[in-house]
């Protein structure tokens, strides 16, 4: 997948009125979806080596923490095979992610504080069958940063959750990733086409020093 590709994509797109822009408002969160052992950890079946995500979250949370800009993660937890098992069935590797286990556990680079809730999902989607839109909704959350992995999956599950429900969404390049590059690069170009738009970290850091304005 080359970037001419890409460009010529983009622009056929545009020409057909494809990938509007949105508009950052003034109250954002940030959302990590999954940055878990399970998938951080590459000892882990689901797990990668998203060592340059996780640092490039780092700075994004440490820019939102110091702003004030609430923070959530989630996590993929069974406790037991009911209702997931479709999902277990395709990606078996993930019957590893047990409560109690450490690939449940949000990876120690991020800092997490105690006050940032940790949202556990059987599902890709971090809006599915959690209180995720109901907590952003009570905080009056008008913008999302979105971060975590895996871009083709959960990240982008969670987009196009977040655009069903109105919540306009921002997918943070540098702080999302893949076990490959072309699902990547190509859920990036179709979510920015669509359901999000996805901006650079500089451009997310300007929209958290934007909101608390």
């Amino acid at each position: 997948m080359t970037s001419a590709w890409i460009d010529d994509v983009r622009a056929r797109y545009a020409a057909g009125g494809l990938a509007g822009r949105l508009t950052p408002g003034n109250r954002p969160a940030v959302v990590v979806v999954d940055l878990q052992y399970g998938f951080t950890d590459p000892t882990c079946g689901p797990g990668f080596d998203l060592t340059p995500v996780v640092e490039a979250t780092r700075g994004l949370l440490d820019a939102a923490r110091a702003a004030r800009v609430p923070v959530f993660f989630t996590t993929i937890s069974f406790p037991g095979t009911g209702g997931v098992r479709t999902w277990l069935t395709k990606m078996p590797a993930m019957r590893d992610l047990r409560p109690g286990t450490p690939w449940v556990d949000i990876d120690h680079r991020l800092d997490r504080r105690p006050s940032e809730p940790v949202i556990a999902k059987q599902a890709a989607s971090a809006f599915a069958h959690t209180r995720l839109l109901m907590s952003l909704r009570e905080l009056d959350v008008d913008t999302l940063l979105l971060c975590g992995a895996t871009t083709s999956g959960c990240v982008r599950a969670s987009a196009v959750d977040a655009c069903a429900n109105d919540l306009p969404t921002f997918v943070v390049r540098e702080c999302v990733g893949d076990r490959e590059a072309g699902p990547h690069d190509a859920a990036l170009l179709d979510l920015d086409a669509k359901y999000a738009d996805v901006i650079s970290l500089a451009e997310a850091l300007a929209v958290i020093k934007g909101g608390t304005s």
